[in-house]
């Protein structure tokens, strides 16, 4: 893809300081042949600043796809209120569908429509007049120009994803919502999405992500939100989020074999994972590196390697995710 080429976002004149905004957002989906109604969401609130790159995050069935397909007009939620763009999706649904652009998880296209009538399909759908239309311009930026008249049934997988991104485009939305974009395709491809997802956000899109990569989502997102089970388990600053588990690693390679670490580093948690392997486990808050490495260097240890490891997105989803299960 062509991040260069990304499209200049529409005018953002009076343009509302949260690009979405949820309260109390609820979906129960009713019960049938003996089965109990399940609660899918259970009363979120989220504000999505405008240009902001937000990330929504949650394991299997925590409610993302659904809150995704309320927000999109495919689900009618339950109770609460749902702003796109300032506009009530119940009472301004034209004008909040018009505001919002969604890649879903599946690559739906008409296997018969070339790329350049897609898009031109696209965007007579929300009323785009055709002296207004960028079909060439999106093509080229998606890295699909040469592609433009082949048909969707001839493309790979990875361009009918690009293809995707640019249909959610054709509209000029000043928020673009990537469900699992990057699921089942390749490096390359992933990288040059983000490239041009990054252009995009910075011309002034709000994106909205959900991924299960969640070094992805620790990369590129300023703001991460975690659902669980419905709820709003966690929802900060990417570094405030990440600064929530206080602890640290001293991840060390011996010159032998150790049957247990030295006394001198009691104080510490310690694991042995290997006989040449020592890890140090430390809070920041209360003890820094220099004392960790000076109670390291008393044991009379012989070190070949020392590296260390910072809590990253991974600890902190699982911490969550676990403890509202437990």
């Amino acid at each position: 893809m062509n991040a260069t080429a990304a499209p200049s976002p529409a005018s953002r004149q009076s343009a509302p300081d949260l690009a979405v905004e949820l309260k109390g957002l609820r979906k129960t989906y009713a019960g049938r042949g003996g089965v109990a109604p399940k609660d899918a969401l259970k009363g979120i609130d989220l504000a999505i600043p405008r240009g902001s790159f937000f990330g929504l995050l949650g394991p299997n069935g925590a409610g993302k796809s659904t809150l995704i397909n309320i927000l999109a007009g495919l689900v009618i939620k339950t109770a609460g209120e749902a702003r796109i763009w300032g506009f009530d999706i119940d009472q301004r649904p034209r004008q909040s569908r018009a505001a919002i652009g969604v890649v879903p998880q599946e690559l739906i296209l008409d296997p018969f429509f070339t790329p350049r009538e897609l898009l031109d399909l696209q965007a007579g759908l929300y009323g785009v007049p055709r002296a207004e239309r960028r079909t060439d311009q999106l093509l080229e930026a998606v890295g699909l120009a040469d592609k433009a008249n082949a048909y969707a049934r001839t493309l790979s997988g990875g361009m009918r994803r690009r293809l995707m991104v640019a249909k959610a485009l054709v509209h000029w939305p000043p928020v673009l919502v990537l469900d699992e974009p990057t699921a089942g395709v390749d490096i390359e491809l992933r990288q040059s999405l983000w490239a041009y997802v990054r252009e995009l956000n910075r011309g002034g899109t709000t994106v909205l992500l959900t991924t299960h990569y969640l070094e992805e989502a620790q990369e590129l997102c300023d703001t991460i939100a975690i659902i669980n089970n419905g709820e709003v388990a966690a929802c900060e600053s990417t570094p405030k989020l990440l600064g929530r588990m206080d602890r640290k690693e001293l991840w060390l390679t011996l010159d032998r074999d150790l049957e247990s670490a030295p006394a001198r580093l009691n104080m510490y948690h310690t694991e042995l994972p290997e006989p040449r392997r020592l890890v140090v486990r430390y809070r920041p808050s209360i003890d820094n590196f220099n004392q960790v490495l000076a109670a390291v260097q008393d044991s009379d240890l012989g070190i070949i390697d020392l590296t260390t490891k910072e809590t990253d997105l991974e600890d902190i989803f699982l911490q969550l995710v676990h403890t509202k299960r437990a």
